[in-house]
């Protein structure tokens, strides 16, 4: 046995390795995103695997299955998010943009898990223990929590070890390095490194592990995708850094849904839950206003009505504008080249604004007929009236299609008022009175 030492080059979106550096990853299409490597391999000579040495597997339906009890987190949409709680032994990692309330959020979360007797330990490696105990105190928390201000691994694990706590929470995996792993701290290297070494030690300890991660300009959670498939669970918390909206969701999720989401509202004491997060995105629709039409999304269980705003405007450049703020911009080009082939009316010549009011993010089809209504309402200055509510999916002919959970949604715009369901078949017969 003996070990050799090579350098390889890592994509940081994909994990691609590659022996010599490219600008373009072959794997992903991604630019620049190659960071040098230097890994130890072991090799084994030949015969030093003895023939018996294998491990026995086991037959599924031997395997028993004890109902692990999962942790209350004491806030409601976070444990709906997660499945019901969190699971004993589980890693999960927490993402969102710099400032959005992901600290905050794990503050609170170590606060009410000490609140029900569920010890805590927190690993700063941005903070100081002086830091987390002047932002405790802000927030008003009053729990007496476990505060490790320290960026190396082995000594974080060491402390782990020693208290056995039932939560750790890691804030962030960005800031944690190891001197058994090569690279530079926050790097391809470390960061897989150290996250395989915490996800060991959960198992091993049974104790629930929250990763805290930062998030790159594009969205996504810096660092190699392999992370995010090694954990069991990945959360993202979105909303618009100056607003006070904050939106929960998971992308991965071993243990439960990915469809649920979590609505929260920033205070100065922190993050707040949103027991109609519907209000949220209703504002001063109780008089009928022309660019404006509300629909209903099915976020997992939740029924959110959210209002579509447009704006059209003759222009005056050679290429007019299309902007979109919370929906596709390719969506919006789509449904505007659908517009102009099924209705006959000319968008050539005018700008074209689409927002999603209270800085929501939509992807659902669902909403393609509100922002074609939202659409016409401006361009011929007409308001719908008052209580109207529309869903479905536009096909490239200008046809309506149905959409999933119709009854749901239907059930969730009555109880705020919304009687006037649009039901067309073809935008063709909408008809703005």
């Amino acid at each position: 046995m003996f070990m050799a030492i090579k350098t390889v080059y890592t994509c940081e979106n994909c994990a691609f390795q590659t022996p010599r550096c490219q600008g373009k990853c072959p794997s992903c299409g991604e630019w620049n995103s190659f960071q040098e490597q230097t890994i130890q391999t072991t090799k084994k000579s030949v015969g030093s695997i003895s023939f018996g040495s294998a491990v026995k597997p086991v037959q599924l339906s031997e395997v028993r299955q004890n109902k692990v009890p999962r942790i209350l987190t004491g806030i409601g949409e976070l444990d709906l998010v997660l499945g019901g709680g969190i699971v004993p032994g589980s890693v999960i990692l927490l993402g969102g943009d710099p400032g959005i309330g992901k600290s905050t959020l794990a503050l609170q979360l170590a606060n009410l898990l000490e609140k029900a007797n569920q010890s805590v330990l927190y690993v700063s490696g941005e903070e100081s223990a002086q830091q987390i105990a002047m932002r405790n105190q802000r927030l008003t928390l009053k729990e007496d929590i476990l505060v490790l201000a320290e960026t190396d691994l082995e000594l974080a694990i060491a402390t782990i070890e020693q208290f056995k706590p039932t939560a750790v929470i890691i804030d962030s995996i960005q800031t944690m390095s190891s001197s058994e792993a090569g690279g530079v701290t926050g790097g391809v290297a470390q960061l897989s490194y150290v996250t395989n070494q915490l996800i060991r030690l959960a198992k091993r300890l049974h104790v629930a592990i929250i990763l805290i991660g930062h998030v790159t300009k594009e969205g996504m959670l810096a660092g190699p995708k392999t992370i995010e498939h090694m954990v069991d669970c990945v959360l993202y918390l979105e909303g618009e850094r100056l607003g006070n909206l904050r939106i929960l969701r998971s992308s991965k999720n071993r243990f439960g849904s990915i469809g649920e989401v979590g609505v929260f509202e920033m205070h100065d004491t922190g993050l707040v839950e949103v027991a109609n997060a519907s209000s949220m995105f209703l504002e001063n629709t109780e008089t009928p206003m022309s660019g404006s039409c509300v629909t209903a999304l099915m976020e997992g269980n939740k029924t959110l009505l959210i209002e579509i705003q447009a704006l059209t405007n003759t222009s005056s450049a050679s290429y007019p504008r299309r902007v979109a703020s919370g929906f596709d911009a390719n969506r919006l080009q789509l449904l505007l080249a659908i517009m102009q082939k099924t209705l006959g009316i000319n968008l050539g010549n005018q700008d074209v604004y689409v927002n999603v009011a209270g800085g929501f993010k939509v992807s659902e089809r669902a909403a393609d007929l509100p922002v074609v209504m939202a659409i016409l309402s401006s361009y011929y200055g007409k308001a719908w009236p008052k209580g109207t509510i529309a869903y479905g999916e536009v096909g490239l002919l200008g046809e309506v299609r149905l959409v999933s959970q119709a009854q749901k949604r239907d059930k969730g715009a009555k109880k705020l008022g919304f009687n006037n369901l649009v039901k067309v078949k073809s935008i063709k017969n909408l008809n703005l009175k």
